[in-house]
């Protein structure tokens, strides 16, 4: 849920920065190694947190043992918003990290009820949009395009001369819905057909987008 908002929009730049200017005044910045918790599963929401540096994953753990990874964030990215009084999620570091955090009531006798309220709203309605997108993800597509998909939703937003995996292989089957052994196999038929390619374990090229916005569409 970025904080990228069209600053050219009235109806969230005000509350935007508001919210941006009380987070930078008032909150703490923490460390944290990798795989190292921000906060867990069950916790009561008190904080606002916004990534600052490195990549934040959030995981949910079923009864049965099974884990779930719920999305990924990205410096810039706000995280931890709830509609209830519990973390549905935990949230944990996929990299090294730096990540900002304030108490919600501190936001709110800083940057005021109206402003605050809209910030959070808008920034809601986007994790929502992203929740959407994830059911859809994963109830409408083969394997294949699953991993096709996330390939594609990461290139789209680094550099054209290479992307960077910060997760492994066992977080992306997790994402998607996958075994880590399907999430393999389909990357390494994608590589065959040359419409990837991968130099390192963590880092791939699109070599033919073309092709993979076939795949995803």
């Amino acid at each position: 849920m970025t904080l990228a908002y069209d600053l050219d929009d009235p109806r969230t730049a005000r509350p935007a920065a508001a919210l941006v200017e009380a987070m930078d005044r008032l909150g703490a910045k923490s460390t944290f190694e990798r795989d190292e918790e921000i906060y867990a599963q069950g916790d009561d929401v008190e904080y606002l947190y916004r990534l600052v540096r490195g990549v934040v994953r959030t995981t949910r753990v079923a009864a049965d043992g099974r884990r779930q990874v719920g999305d990924f964030y990205y410096p810039g990215d706000l995280f931890g918003l709830e509609v209830g009084p519990e973390h549905q999620f935990s949230a944990e570091a996929l990299t090294e990290c730096e990540v900002q955090r304030v108490r919600r009531s501190s936001v709110r006798a800083f940057a005021g009820d109206t402003e605050l309220d809209r910030a959070i709203l808008e920034a809601t309605r986007r994790e929502l949009q992203r929740a959407q997108d994830h059911v859809l993800l994963l109830g409408r597509r083969s394997a294949r395009e699953r991993v096709a998909a996330f390939l594609m939703s990461l290139a789209q937003n680094h550099a054209a001369d290479g992307v960077e995996l910060p997760m492994g292989r066992q977080d992306m089957a997790d994402y998607l819905g996958l075994t880590i052994e399907t999430v393999s196999r389909m990357l390494t038929q994608l590589q065959e057909e040359d419409i990837v390619a991968f130099p390192t374990f963590r880092r791939f090229h699109v070599r033919k987008w073309d092709a993979l916005e076939e795949l995803v569409d």
